[in-house]
């Protein structure tokens, strides 16, 4: 395979996007094991099926959006694999079909280390998760009526970037549910929402030339600042409620650290008036979300 081959199938990898997808997983992780509840067969077979699921939806967002018109000529962000003819739409419909199968194998081994203990149809429930999350994965801008272009984007993101993704972990972790996770599982399925949002409001005009009707386009640019500030703002109280909930001690403080950089990109949020300069943000709001995660879990864990 040649080298520039490499480069766009890593390219349309888009391995910014990994620690956000793995945030998911380190807090449900870190909260079980501050309960001494940790396995490391549970994370690793976690964070695999994860990376290969976050790595499905974004072939699929690279083909999904070149075939509906939303990557174009006139797109701000990076330029993507198919549209820029660097990769063939059949060669990325079959790299989908393998990465598909590789989320597969692995959440199936994943359910098998975790829940022998438990009655079947309890992974009944996390193999139909699992395939949901695939499918949604490929929905999201592929195939017939994707719904990221009815502004749908946004509850995926926020249920399995957050809700399914926090408490699934942590229950496979373990074997028992607490309902106080919900509040930290619900601050990164907003922080989650946030990043997309950015990418959103950044690609907001080419988005209403191809019909892909985001939050930012029926919102406007300046009405989705405001959402975007009460996303993030959100998912810092939901957090804050949460370590008032379960105190132990000064090292559960530890997530006010993360604080600083959440402010500072709400400033520059605020003053922003050039869709271009948030693309950085996009990657500068997963890193935080995942100092944040690591932090808050940290704190639990050493209280």
């Amino acid at each position: 395979m040649a080298a520039s081959n490499i480069k766009a199938w890593i390219s349309a990898f888009r391995l910014r996007t990994l620690p956000l997808a793995l945030s998911v997983i380190f807090m449900g992780s870190l909260l079980a094991a501050s309960q001494s509840s940790f396995r490391w067969s549970v994370l690793i077979l976690a964070v695999t099926t994860t990376l290969f699921l976050q790595i499905l939806s974004n072939l699929a967002n690279d083909y999904g959006d070149t075939q509906n018109g939303a990557d174009s000529a006139d797109r701000i962000g990076p330029a993507r694999a198919v549209q820029s003819g660097a990769i063939t739409a059949e060669a990325m419909k079959k790299a989908m079909v393998v990465f598909g199968i590789l989320s597969l194998i692995s959440g199936i081994s994943l359910i098998v280390v975790s829940l022998t203990d438990l009655d079947w149809w309890y992974s009944v429930g996390f193999l139909v998760l699992g395939l949901a999350s695939i499918a949604a994965a490929v929905k999201y801008t592929a195939g017939d009526n994707p719904y990221g272009y009815r502004g749908l984007g946004d509850i995926y993101v926020f249920l399995f970037f957050g809700l399914v993704g926090v408490l699934g972990s942590y229950y496979l972790h373990a074997n028992r549910f607490d309902p106080t996770i919900i509040l930290p599982a619900a601050s990164m399925g907003l922080l989650s929402t946030g990043v997309l949002n950015l990418n959103n409001m950044r690609d907001r005009i080419s988005d209403e030339k191809a019909g892909k009707i985001t939050i930012p386009v029926r919102l406007g640019f300046a009405s989705a600042k405001i959402y975007h500030f009460a996303l993030v703002v959100s998912a810092l109280v939901a957090a804050a409620v949460y370590v008032a909930l379960n105190f132990n001690g000064y090292w559960n403080l530890l997530y006010l650290l993360s604080f600083p950089l959440f402010i500072r990109h709400l400033a520059f949020v605020a003053e922003c008036n050039d869709p271009q300069a948030l693309d950085p943000e996009l990657k500068k709001l997963a890193l935080s979300t995942l100092l944040f995660c690591i932090l808050l879990g940290t704190g639990m864990l050493l209280a």
